[in-house]
Order: structure tokens, then C-alpha cells, then sequence
């Protein structure tokens, strides 16, 4: 069984973590063949992931989201060989707080069901945003 929804544990860490300034999500998402919703209708993963971008996209826009990079996974250079990943994407919040109110959304609670339906396994790992150092391993204070 894949990672597709946080548990209300870790989401009240997430909400409690409310430092200021913004927030980076890495999403690594691998997508069902054939999408699985409860009502049974049909649709490939991609399909319902699509519809998922299309139905969020305009709350995640209003609450100041931007997706801040995307890559297309090739290859596992370290790390379990059977993982892919089929959408590789850093999107940025302003705040814990636009996250929240993203994910309590009517509209967004109705896009989700597509997310739900594609999405076989994934991870979402929250990161606070540093500046660059000019070496591995430098956290520029």
C-alpha cells in the first residue's frame, strides 16, 4: 500500500511547526495505471492526475502557490532501484497557514478525489527555504 494522504498525527505536527515566511514541498508522485475511484468510473492515472492539476490549480494560485521547480525522473542513481516517480515537482506556499487553508478548501477537498484515484505512492516532504550555499554540506547563516 502506497503513501497517498497524510495522517492526522503528522498534519497537526505540520500545523504546529507555524513558523513564519515560506514553505517548500517536495512532491515525488508515482501514478496507478488505471485510476481507482471509488465510484468506479474509468480513467488512466494520468487522467485523474490531470484533473486533479486543473480542479486545485486555482486555489493553490489564489493562496499564493508556485510551483518553484520540476524535473522528469530518470534514473535511481542511489536509493531502492523499483522506485520511479512519474511527477517530480517543488511547489512553494507563502505560509504553514496558506497550506492549511489550501487543503480545507471546498474546492480543493472536491479536486483531491482525483489525486486520491491516481496517485499510487508518493512523498511530500516539507522544507524550509535557505539560500544556497557554494559547497556540499554549507548552510550559509
Amino acid at each position: 500500500m502506497g503513501h497517498i494522504d497524510p495522517t492526522k498525527e503528522i498534519f497537526a505536527q505540520f500545523r504546529e511547526n507555524d513558523r513564519p515566511g515560506p514553505i517548500h514541498m517536495l512532491n515525488l508522485v508515482r501514478l496507478r495505471k488505471e485510476a481507482a475511484y471509488p465510484d468506479g468510473r474509468k480513467a488512466s492515472g494520468a487522467e485523474a492526475y490531470a484533473a486533479y492539476g486543473r480542479e486545485s490549480g486555482p486555489v493553490f494560485t489564489r493562496l499564493g502557490g508556485r510551483i518553484v521547480w520540476q524535473g522528469r525522473f530518470e534514473l535511481m542513481l542511489i536509493g531502492p532501484q523499483e522506485e520511479r516517480w512519474d511527477h517530480c515537482f517543488i511547489a512553494e506556499y507563502p505560509s504553514v497557514a496558506a497550506f492549511v487553508e489550501m487543503i480545507r478548501d471546498p474546492v480543493y477537498r472536491e479536486a483531491v478525489k482525483h489525486r486520491q484515484a491516481a496517485v499510487e505512492d508518493s512523498r511530500l516532504i516539507r522544507h524550509a527555504v535557505l539560500p544556497v550555499g557554494k559547497n556540499f554540506g554549507e548552510i550559509p547563516e
